[in-house]
């Protein structure tokens, strides 16, 4: 079948035009593309397929083949696919997730190519067991945890899937493989968790790393943004809009008063080929 390898500043992943292919197992496909030593190598598996309530549906599936709801850099890969490979002229699209319709703007340049993404994320969930979390407080915000022997406070917001932002003094040294683990499969978060670990560098502008589940280590992550622009405000640690600065590059976040969270940033193509879906 034939795939593109699409990244947003640096999240990458497998896209498949499912209204010309058929992938039979995506969650086996996932796991397989994914390798980095024997396969494509990303963060996970997204199909372009046809919705019958929106412009498109996007389905989805981490590195490990569990499925997920919603990916930020994933979205606006999918914007940029669409428009650039003439499935659509509009500038102004809707895109159906597991995480509900999305709606996106692109911003074209003078070779009408798709320059940047801005994605409406929808309202932000700060109710506990709607993230979901088991909050021994009764609130997602600065919630107590326990994690490999060190007390931490977690703030936590679902994007449509669930994050733990966690605010501290350093990222750069954070050994991030021993501990991003050890918070995914927290028995506080019953559907595992994305969790941001965060520096707050000015009112306006966000250091972060994040640990994916199902993925690990990501070089970035759009609904993990929202989510720590968001956390940081509820904490008063910054304003309402604010630069997020990850290992593959930055987004701009910004909150409205209505609730709205929005989600400004680049899509990339990397290249495009072919491979045999894994046999059974």
């Amino acid at each position: 079948m034939r795939f593109t390898k699409m990244h947003g500043i640096g999240n990458d992943y497998i896209y498949i035009n499912c209204f010309e292919e058929k992938v039979n197992n995506p969650s086996k496909c996932a796991l397989y593309f994914s390798d980095r030593h024997t396969g494509i190598g990303s963060d996970g598996l997204v199909l372009i397929k046809p919705s019958d309530k929106a412009d498109f549906y996007m389905e989805m599936y981490n590195a490990d083949g569990s499925q997920a709801q919603m990916c930020g850099n994933a979205i606006r890969c999918v914007a940029k696919y669409v428009y650039e490979k003439g499935m659509t002229n509009k500038t102004n699209i809707d895109i159906d997730t597991l995480a509900g319709i999305k709606h996106l703007e692109l911003f074209i340049d003078k070779e009408n190519k798709v320059e940047n993404v801005r994605v409406d994320m929808g309202k932000p969930i700060l109710t506990p067991e709607n993230i979901p979390i088991i909050s021994p407080t009764g609130s997602s915000i600065k919630v107590p945890i326990t994690v490999g022997g060190k007390l931490y406070l977690v703030t936590c917001v679902s994007m449509g899937n669930p994050h733990a932002v966690v605010f501290m003094n350093d990222v750069q040294d954070l050994n991030i493989e021993k501990i991003g683990p050890l918070f995914e499969n927290h028995e506080m978060f019953p559907e595992r968790v994305n969790t941001e670990f965060c520096v707050v560098e000015a009112p306006d502008r966000i250091r972060m790393r994040v640990w994916e589940r199902g993925a690990g280590e990501t070089m970035a992550c759009g609904t993990g943004s929202c989510a720590t622009l968001v956390a940081a405000a509820e904490c008063g640690l910054t304003d309402r809009k604010a630069e997020i600065i990850l290992n593959g590059g930055s987004l701009f976040i910004e909150w409205l008063d209505d609730g709205r969270v929005f989600m400004t940033g680049p899509a990339e193509f990397v290249f495009e080929g072919e491979i045999d879906e894994p046999q059974d």
